[in-house]
């Protein structure tokens, strides 16, 4: 049995049951994906000091769980910790922001950020700076309200985030729009069908990545 886990950043074990709920079934028979949350940090991640502290978590939790395990997801949009893990692991290590942006930039698609933490838009912009897609990138619209209100109102937060995707596509004009947020992962998973826009979410996204490096050596081995 090949064995994922998935790393929530923030402490929220809620937030961790949500992400694994919506990963399982995406996975294929022999694959299982197991969660962990943060012990130490924020609840929810709402700025650049609780990110940096997340990716000291991350890096902590990787190092000791990586024997157990045949890959890592880092399920923060800020993919707090994910190259350093990169770094000293050998296992595959995906943060699904990274995943995300990338998915959304292929076939040359232009594309924006819908998310709820005003105070991480400017990390956002740097991610997207450091993976090269600055070309492809229109910008993050974020909602007014508090990101802590939202999460406890998943109507208003549905709400919210719907009107930012559509801010994405219809002022800015992204191509598809991505909702920047692990714990946003069921909202992204609504939106995806209530909206004519397209819609990556950045969970889905990271599985995918996995997927794909982890049947590289199975393929090397049969040829």
């Amino acid at each position: 049995m090949t064995t994922i886990l998935l790393i929530n950043p923030n402490t929220s074990a809620r937030s961790t049951d949500m992400m694994v709920s919506i990963a399982r079934p995406l996975l294929p028979a022999g694959i299982e994906i197991v969660g962990t949350s943060a012990t130490r940090g924020a609840a929810m991640i709402l700025d650049e000091e609780t990110l940096a502290e997340a990716a000291d978590e991350v890096i902590r939790i990787g190092a000791e769980r990586a024997g157990s395990c045949h890959a890592i997801i880092v399920a923060a949009f800020g993919n707090p910790g994910a190259s350093r893990l990169r770094e000293i692991l050998s296992i595959p290590v995906v943060g699904i922001g990274e995943a995300a942006m990338r998915e959304a930039a292929s076939g040359d698609r232009r594309f924006g950020v819908a998310t709820t933490t005003p105070d991480l838009v400017r990390s956002i912009e740097a991610g997207v700076h450091d993976l090269g897609l600055a070309g492809h990138f229109t910008g993050v619209r974020v909602p007014e309200g508090d990101p802590l209100a939202f999460a406890a109102d998943p109507v208003a937060q549905d709400i919210g985030l719907a009107e930012a995707a559509t801010a994405c596509v219809e002022t800015d004009g992204a191509e598809v729009v991505v909702i920047g947020g692990g714990p946003l992962s069921d909202t992204a998973a609504r939106l995806r069908t209530r909206l004519r826009h397209s819609i990556v979410e950045p969970l889905p996204a990271a599985i995918q990545t996995l997927m794909r490096r982890l049947a590289k050596p199975k393929m090397l081995a049969v040829l």
